[in-house]
């Protein structure tokens, strides 16, 4: 029997599959490369103390390890300049990661010039804060409420292990795997629970840059949050934390902000190509995630005789 022209033959679109990206494969295993390359090369010594002790002492004026904080003004100020002194250090580093997600948070991509490039690119930086400060403030009020009681401000140490770097090895940890999913689900590799929420990405990757505060030991951190604690006030801790974030990423937040603005917004239209979109997010989630997970679950343990890890001589 014919089925009558009136009733055409329906047809059946295939299911639609969430965009992937050509040759993943050799673009997760070159950012899983790169990420184990940075963790052997990288410098701590470098980092934190020629770069992270001279930004810090320029700015400040003074030698910012050995002065006093010398009340609540110069506290907060402590708390922004020693976020900032901090922002290439190995606690912090992965906030690099956010340019990818936040390129693609920004609506209408820049189409109409310089002031809409402009509101496409605040956009992303207030979701981005949002999330940071959520968790940033939250653990500053945390943190002075339960002191000493916390292990990030131990002295101890545990068969030569500082109890405060047990922490920053678990923190980091969960921290990098988060990322490193985020950057495998941007791929295409795993399910992606923000592909058709990229303003939720942009939030959580917010979350994560000030979940780094949890297990952040950098020494100026360290006196900041031993301040805090001291003051009993969880509103000067939530204050001082959330200073302390805001310090980490400014100069990546000005960084977007330039590119953004130079090319009137002709970086986000590019990146508003998905397959171009999934290579930069996730391989930069992914390099840095497999990064912070090989340096403070292998190579840290590593420096204090848990495990093995390969070292650079100037290390």
């Amino acid at each position: 029997m014919t089925r009558s022209p009136a009733y055409p033959t329906p047809t059946v679109n295939p299911p639609v599959r969430p965009h992937t990206p050509p040759r993943r494969a050799r673009v997760v295993a070159l950012a899983v490369l790169a990420g184990i390359l940075l963790a052997l090369l990288w410098s701590f010594e470098l980092v934190d103390k020629v770069i992270g002790d001279t930004v810090a002492n320029t700015l400040l004026g003074h030698d910012a390890k050995s002065t006093a904080i010398a009340g609540t003004a110069a506290g907060l100020l402590f708390a922004f300049v020693s976020g900032f002194a901090g922002t290439f250090t190995a606690c912090n580093i992965a906030m690099a990661a956010s340019i990818g997600p936040m390129s693609q948070a920004g609506g209408d991509h820049g189409s109409a010039g310089g002031r809409s490039a402009l509101r496409a690119m605040l956009r992303p930086v207030g979701w981005l804060t949002l999330g940071m400060v959520a968790v940033s403030a939250t653990y500053g009020a945390v943190g002075v409420l339960l002191g000493d009681r916390l292990p990030q401000l131990s002295t101890a140490t545990v068969d030569g292990v500082p109890v405060r770097l047990i922490q920053s090895s678990v923190v980091f940890g969960l921290i990098g795997l988060a990322l490193t999913y985020l950057g495998l689900a941007a791929l295409g590799v795993l399910p992606d629970v923000f592909a058709r929420r990229p303003v939720a990405r942009v939030v959580a990757m917010g979350a994560l840059v000030g979940g780094f505060l949890i297990g952040r030991p950098y020494p100026l951190f360290h006196k900041l949050f031993q301040w805090a604690a001291d003051t009993g006030n969880p509103l000067y801790g939530a204050a001082a934390f959330t200073l302390q974030s805001l310090g980490n990423v400014v100069l990546v937040t000005v960084l977007f902000a330039a590119v953004v603005l130079a090319s009137r917004g002709r970086f986000l239209r590019w990146m508003a190509d998905p397959a171009r979109a999934a290579v930069v997010t996730g391989g930069l989630l992914v390099a840095l995630g497999v990064f912070t997970v090989v340096y403070w679950d292998l190579r840290v343990p590593a420096y204090f005789g848990v495990g093995w890890f390969p070292s650079m001589p100037y290390n």
